[in-house]
């Protein structure tokens, strides 16, 4: 059991730095179309990135998601032993007691992530061969197509709703999630912990608030331009 917190604090670090990274390069749609269009189609199209560092994501998202139900349900055998006495209001906080519920929120949004941006990316490469990143491929001046693809998808409200929604429950997730990594990996310590915890509380709200900056920004952007 130990082992396998451990494995889930580190697969929760890993995706947290990723997180950090994604909502930067997000951000700079906000800024510079043509920054994000370049950043993009170099993420993209890169080996390294593509090859690597992509699937090594996709296991770590899929690892810490199945680690983590499997915990959680042999928490929720442990408790259902008569031996055990538990008052969760009192021994542990809110965002704790809602990890499951969190991250089973966290997984339906990947799931539309995924259909949004992933797979769509995956066939346009993979399946029909196009690695210019272009608009149009037949006509270089077109430009490349991923920041009106991401614009694109935030023009209905409601999935602009279901985005803002399941950030709100990814910052309850990280609210706990990220001091609880720490605390996991065997980082405990009484002077360097309160910096952790407050740390991870600005994390919480700082890098989910991005996303929802963005996803509102492009919405509000796009019904102007309509």
């Amino acid at each position: 059991s130990i082992g396998r917190k451990v494995l889930m604090a580190l697969s929760g670090l890993f995706l947290i730095v990723f997180l950090l990274q994604h909502a930067g390069i997000n951000m700079i749609s906000v800024l510079s179309e043509d920054s994000f269009n370049e950043i993009s189609h170099f993420m993209g199209t890169n080996g390294l990135i593509q090859y690597v560092m992509q699937p090594i994501l996709a296991f770590g998202v899929l690892f810490h998601l199945v680690m983590g139900f499997c915990l959680e349900i042999k928490n929720w055998m442990a408790r259902g032993k008569k031996y055990t006495y538990n008052k969760p209001g009192t021994n542990s906080s809110f965002p704790s007691r809602m990890m499951i519920y969190s991250g089973g929120t966290i997984l339906l949004f990947l799931a539309l992530h995924f259909y949004d941006f992933w797979f769509p990316e995956l066939d346009i490469k993979y399946i029909q061969g196009d690695m210019t990143g272009l608009v149009n491929k037949a006509d270089p001046s077109s430009g490349f197509r991923y920041y009106e693809e991401l614009t694109h998808k935030f023009i209905d409200p409601k999935r602009v709703g279901l985005y803002i929604l399941s950030f709100i429950f990814l910052s309850l997730h990280l609210w706990h999630g990220f001091q609880s990594a720490f605390q996991s990996v065997g980082f405990n310590h009484r002077r360097y912990s309160p910096v952790i915890k407050k740390l991870g509380m600005t994390y919480a709200v700082v890098v989910p608030a991005a996303f929802i900056f963005i996803a509102l920004f492009h919405f509000i952007t796009s019904a102007g331009h309509s």
